[in-house]
């Protein structure tokens, strides 16, 4: 204690015949202060995150900007979708940044955290097992060599759409998600966008989870059976691009195959997306048609951003995700594009064998209020490691194409909202390097065509089984563009794609382990054929059916089932709703959420659904197994809620597992399942509904689940879900005269 220091009141009071009282009391008194000094952080931080809760971005009058050289307009429109008109393609991407910055700010920079495997920075220990996964592939590596491989125009328009992003964060209020975590984002670099992209493509690539879930039937049951544990799609409801019944083909089950239990230890989610298109000779005004719902997890903000983009080199509008710029899925003025993920084998996986001494690398994790961890990660040009799932003491060795690839989709992207017609899109593909998807084609000639394009290894294993080591010196180089399933332009064409088997029994390649079951394919082939013509009302309203022939198969062939058995299973209440269930998975029905828990109890117990439905089907020797299981189910089934009730989901914020509900979105009651064309199952469901008339743009629209914005106090949080649940599908505004028609406010920004 220096000479000229106030002496410490404790040290004073210690002095008193009793000390230790004294001491006790002026603890008190400082437990009393650093109380009222935590309710005064505490309310501080209410205060600030209940303000920044009511808060939203500026859409309305001008704001000053650096990075722009010209002014730009931004009309947002009664959805707050905005429609953005620039001088320059440069200014263009630039406010097309601004708006994803203003609307998507938090979304952007935790996608960015997820792509590059640095939650944990932020979330602490519980996302670090998440990150250890994530940085295997080391996707900032990957982002920074297409970032050095990048054309200069598509270099210009990411540099352009980076700083509209930064813009945005340095005059917009910050969300308040922000606020509620206490961390502030950093600024966006072009690399980042290319991290999203390349997220993207893994997350539709085969994962190597699957390949060793696979590979540990193909070593229980070996080759033979394996196709029996798991076919590679349900011959029954095959059809083919065209909407045609495919070639049946018998399907052959060995008596002394085993059930293959292993298979059931990551069971198959239903999902990817819808897909299909008629060309103008079958549509009623002469217009080709396209119609597009991709099925990803169902989120608040959602995974999908609308926007409209115009200057005079080019106009597009659709869909994006946010951190990417243009538009990924929609419309030019003359052409239409859809996509579905084509569910094929991308992924080798390896036994690791002998392994380079100077190929590890050390990664370091940053850890929120925990130390720091580290990790070794085995890299080569071509592999990279993982745990091997079937021996945990070991490690294996992925090639996924992207890894090694400095082409970026971005790039694709960008060029197709500039094409002419289906031909030029074609050409385009052609240099598409992601995930295989299948791509739809529409122009305003009333053309139309199919083509799977992306990166498919011609590997011998096709993701059933993981190599042996030795295999590692060899080289799957990809399916070249012009063999992979494709159907030429034609004006009187249609055109079905929902993940499903895209080739004959001539096709020379196998392409998957597994594509998606044909079950919705199948339906939308069945609505095409219904009728000669369509429009786009049709089309819209096929986005919405909820009729499922593959849960319908299974009611009928259960009670089949059980009626041929009369000594065993009794006529229960139970057994007589699935006799007049009609298949339709509607929200008021009570036969819907019965046959759906039977399905999921008893075909999906334990073993693979295609396994189940062939003893079902009577197309196995042995149908003890679902005999067995059948038995005491229809008794116990007592409950007869309605659909909407059974098969409802809540569409879940990221941050809701942390005890910020407050920011989930609304609840969507049953409405289809997941084998259904109107997708909907817990955490899952239609990204978006569009159908785009050829031409014709302000027919026809987009509709998305919750709302175009990512803050809960915009207004537009969560104003588009009851459109969504009704199935109205709004116009996207895209002329001039219906964008000013449909204008709510208008945003000026001006160049400092």
């Amino acid at each position: 204690m220096g000479f000229f220091e106030r002496p410490d009141p404790r040290v004073l009071q210690s002095a008193d015949p009793t000390p230790a009282a004294a001491v006790i009391g002026a603890l008190k008194r400082d437990a009393i202060a650093l109380a009222i000094c935590v309710l005064v952080v505490a309310g501080t931080y209410a205060v600030t995150v209940a303000v920044a809760l009511h808060g939203a971005a500026k859409t309305q009058g001008t704001i000053v900007v650096t990075g722009l050289d010209a002014p730009v307009k931004i009309v947002r429109d009664g959805r707050d979708i905005p429609h953005i008109v620039a001088r320059s393609d440069r200014d263009m991407y630039f406010a097309e940044g601004y708006v994803q910055g203003s609307d998507r700010l938090f979304q952007l920079d935790l996608t960015r955290r997820y792509a590059y495997g640095r939650l944990s920075e932020v979330f602490g220990e519980k996302t670090l097992p998440l990150d250890e996964a994530q940085r295997a592939v080391d996707i900032e590596a990957i982002a920074e060599r297409q970032l050095r491989a990048l054309a200069p125009r598509d270099l210009a328009a990411l540099v352009a759409f980076s700083a509209g992003i930064n813009a945005a964060q340095a005059t917009q209020p910050l969300p308040v998600e922000f606020h509620m975590l206490l961390f502030h984002p950093a600024p966006w670099t072009p690399k980042d966008s290319l991290a999203v992209s390349i997220v993207a493509s893994l997350d539709l690539a085969d994962s190597w989870h699957d390949v060793f879930a696979r590979d540990a039937v193909w070593r229980e049951d070996g080759p033979r059976c394996f196709n029996a544990a798991l076919p590679l799609s349900d011959a029954r409801y095959d059809v083919t691009v065209d909407g045609k019944r495919a070639a049946s083909v018998k399907p052959s089950h060995a008596s002394d195959c085993p059930d293959a239990e292993a298979a059931a230890r990551r069971p198959d989610r239903a999902i990817g997306s819808n897909a299909w298109a008629a060309g103008g000779a079958r549509t009623r005004d002469g217009k080709a048609l396209v119609a597009n719902d991709p099925h990803l997890d169902l989120t608040i903000p959602g995974i999908w951003y609308v926007v409209d983009v115009s200057s005079p080199h080019q106009h597009a509008a659709g869909a994006t995700i946010p951190g990417i710029p243009g538009v990924l899925l929609g419309h030019n003025e003359n052409l239409a594009w859809a996509s579905t993920n084509g569910e094929m084998a991308t992924t080798s996986v390896f036994e690791a064998g002998h392994l380079k001494r100077g190929s590890w690398e050390t990664e370091r994790f940053r850890v929120r209020f925990a130390r720091d961890a580290y990790v070794r990660y085995y890299r080569t040009v071509r592999e990279f490691s993982v745990q091997d799932e079937n021996s945990r003491s070991e490690i294996a060795l992925v090639r996924w194409p992207v890894y090694a690839e400095t082409h970026s989709t971005i790039a694709t992207a960008l060029a197709l909202d500039r094409a002419r017609d289906v031909r030029q899109a074609l050409r385009i593909l052609a240099g598409y390097r992601g995930s295989p998807q299948n791509f739809i084609l529409a122009d305003r000639s009333g053309a139309v065509a199919y083509h799977v394009a992306g990166l498919v290894p011609d590997d011998p294993a096709w993701g059933r089984y993981v190599h042996p080591a030795a295999d590692l010196r060899e080289t799957f180089a990809p399916i070249p563009f012009a063999r992979l399933p494709s159907r030429p332009p034609a004006h009187d064409a249609i055109l079905v794609s929902a993940n499903n088997k895209a080739y004959g029994p001539t096709y020379p390649y196998r392409l998957s382990a597994r594509f998606e079951a044909p079950y919705r394919a199948y339906r939308i082939a069945q609505l095409l054929r219904a009728r000669p013509r369509y429009d786009e009302a049709y089309f819209a309203s096929m986005q919405l059916d909820t009729f499922s022939p593959i849960d319908a198969e299974i009611a009928r062939d259960v009670v089949r089932f059980t009626r041929s058995h009369p000594d065993r299973w009794l006529k229960t209440d139970a057994l007589a709703m699935l006799a007049r269930w009609n298949g339709r998975y509607d929200a008021d029905s009570q036969g819907a959420a019965l046959e759906h828990a039977l399905r999921v109890s008893v075909l999906e117990n334990g073993t693979d659904l295609s396994a189940r439905l062939t003893e079902l089907r009577g197309e196995s020797l042995d149908g003890r197994g679902v005999e067995a299981d059948l038995d005491g189910v229809l008794y116990n089934l007592d409950e007869r809620p309605r659909w909407c009730d059974a098969g409802g989901t809540r569409i879940e914020h990221p941050l809701a597992p942390m005890n910020f509900a407050f920011l989930n979105g609304a609840w969507l009651p049953g409405s289809g399942d997941e084998y259904t064309v109107h997708l909907q199952e817990p955490g899952f469901a239609q990204g978006f509904r569009a159908v785009w008339d050829v031409g014709n743009w302000e027919r026809g629209g987009i509709a998305i689940p919750s709302g175009e914005s990512g803050e809960p106090g915009s207004g537009h949080y969560t104003d588009l879900t009851r459109a969504w649940i009704s199935g109205t599908l709004q116009p996207l505004p895209f002329g001039a005269v219906a964008v000013r028609a449909s204008a709510t406010q208008t945003l000026a920004l001006r160049p400092r």
